[in-house]
């Protein structure tokens, strides 16, 4: 294992394996370095692509560019997913979490297939179809981050449901949510931030057979903590992390708090 790989800390917090790093660029290089041998694993195992959920927010920024640099990957045998979207916004608009994507990860790797979010006009149409596309075959990777409200995906506290029937929905967003948005740079005010999202459920992110969650950063502390220690419930919809068999969660020293 590469020196950069080894974490200060690990933990074990029930079914969640916690890696604590000291700095950042540390943390994202680990979670690379694991996602990309998950990726080359699988890929060993079945001429079948590897069906790949991925996250878009700041705080993924050093997974991904950790994920380009990793070598034997054959990114044309991967199915790139990812689990939320703004409605309403333009199609070229940078704020939008597939051109996020198609930027930071997609265009340098050129996956096979890619399936974008949130490209019609017809909300319930676009559920649908997405949802459809989940159901093709299982889902082999989630990448994910845990907001400041606890949300994954746009599952905000008082939308979120770890029951839901659902696979994809549109949801109204969490003014906690709307204000990470502005605190992480990507939009100038609250106003500017759009009021509704599509976004995979949570039993949805809850499918993928290994899933891997990048959560850095001091405005995430509070969040961690009552992923990892408060009650499983909705009011910090993260918590239901700590029920899949299969799941990493990388950190920094600024993030968790022991």
């Amino acid at each position: 294992m590469e020196e950069r790989f080894i974490p200060a800390e690990e933990h074990l917090v029930e079914r969640i394996r916690v890696l604590v790093y000291n700095e950042r660029s540390q943390m994202g290089a680990a979670a690379a370095g694991a996602v990309g041998h998950s990726i080359r694993d699988l890929q060993k195992q079945s001429t079948t692509p590897v069906r790949i959920v991925f996250a878009a927010a700041p705080s993924q920024n050093e997974l991904y560019e950790g994920l380009v640099k990793e070598q034997g990957i054959d990114w044309s045998r991967v199915h790139a997913f990812h689990m939320d979207e703004y409605i309403g916004l333009p199609e070229d608009a940078p704020q939008r979490f597939g051109n996020y994507l198609q930027e930071r990860l997609f265009s340098r790797v050129n996956p096979g297939r890619i399936e974008l979010l949130g490209r019609t006009g017809n909300i319930e149409e676009e559920c649908r179809t997405y949802a459809a596309l989940l159901n093709e075959a299982p889902i082999d990777i989630v990448c994910l981050g845990i907001g400041e409200n606890g949300h994954i995906a746009f599952n905000d506290p008082p939308v979120a449901d770890f029951a839901d029937r659902l696979l994809v929905k549109a949801v109204e967003l969490d003014e906690a949510c709307r204000s990470q948005q502005v605190n992480d740079g990507c939009f100038a005010s609250l106003d500017d931030v759009p009021t509704h999202a599509l976004t995979l459920t949570v039993p949805a992110l809850m499918a993928g057979r290994h899933l891997f969650a990048i959560v850095p950063g001091l405005a995430k502390r509070a969040a961690l903590q009552a992923a990892l220690h408060g009650p499983i419930s909705t009011a910090c919809p993260a918590s239901v992390l700590r029920t899949h068999p299969a799941i990493t969660l990388f950190t920094d020293r600024d993030a968790f708090s022991s």
